[in-house]
């Protein structure tokens, strides 16, 4: 079933946004060479934590997950496009991380994912993060009411792939509100003018992943959660809680 949220739940639910951007911009700072995904998620706890938040991430357990989830947020490194796991690992010079954190506020969920690179970037690791952002951006504004649902799948492709990169659509976005992950499903591709009606008060997570070496194929990593480019090649998540008003797209996991 899909719920259709109302001015205030939308507001809790910006609440919950706000307190998703502020552990980006605290794991942002915070990451360095030498620094570990855990400590990562250690900062990121504490952020939820003195927000008087929720994780949604923390004990997850979806059909796909070997295990719950042990942290409060993902760290995906390289060719690791989702998922990935706040390891031991120590981030070195150059390394891409995608981070995804989503956390509750009176029961409401918002959900969101950054990528950036860490020490010196590789000009081709910008360009993967430029353009994952821009594919967002273009779901976004294609999240209107009385569009479709497929309206923002093409939007995302059309950018995406425009730049040769690969990808899947297996994991995309969904509704979100009550819980973490509700109806309806949301594309990373499909085809204009087709799918669920946009209705206002509908709210979204959109989720755009793409790897650089322009395949769409990805394995399942051994610890049972990561998911990575099928030929190792690096790979960006970006992610944004959207509600759809009849004013047009708002972003609810903004600063």
């Amino acid at each position: 079933m899909i719920e259709l949220k109302s001015a205030g739940e939308i507001e809790t639910m910006r609440e919950a946004g706000r307190v998703v951007a502020a552990v980006h911009a605290a794991v942002r700072g915070s990451a360095g060479v030498g620094v570990s995904l855990q400590q990562l998620d250690e900062v990121a706890r504490t952020v939820i934590e003195e927000a008087r938040a929720g994780a949604s991430f923390l004990g997850y357990h979806p059909s796909f997950g070997a295990t719950p989830y042990p942290g409060v947020i993902c760290t995906s490194v390289n060719g690791v496009m989702l998922h990935g796991l706040p390891t031991s690992y120590r981030l070195r010079d150059g390394d891409l991380i995608s981070v995804d954190c989503a956390a509750y506020v009176d029961g409401w969920h918002a959900d969101g994912t950054v990528s950036f690179t860490v020490g010196h970037p590789r000009a081709d690791d910008l360009k993967l993060v430029k353009v994952a952002e821009e594919t967002l951006a273009a779901g976004i504004e294609a999240a209107l009411p009385g569009g479709r649902m497929g309206d923002i799948g093409h939007a995302m492709s059309t950018v995406g792939r425009g730049a040769g990169y690969g990808m899947q659509n297996d994991f995309g976005g969904h509704g979100i509100g009550r819980a973490m992950h509700e109806s309806p499903f949301v594309p990373n591709e499909a085809r204009r003018g087709r799918g669920l009606r946009l209705r206002p008060g509908l709210v979204i997570a959109i989720e755009p992943s793409l790897m650089a070496g322009g395949a769409d194929d990805y394995v399942m990593a051994s610890d049972g959660w990561s998911v990575c480019s099928g030929d190792g090649s690096r790979s960006v998540h970006v992610e944004h809680t959207v509600a759809i008003t009849d004013d047009g797209p708002v972003v609810l996991t903004l600063p």
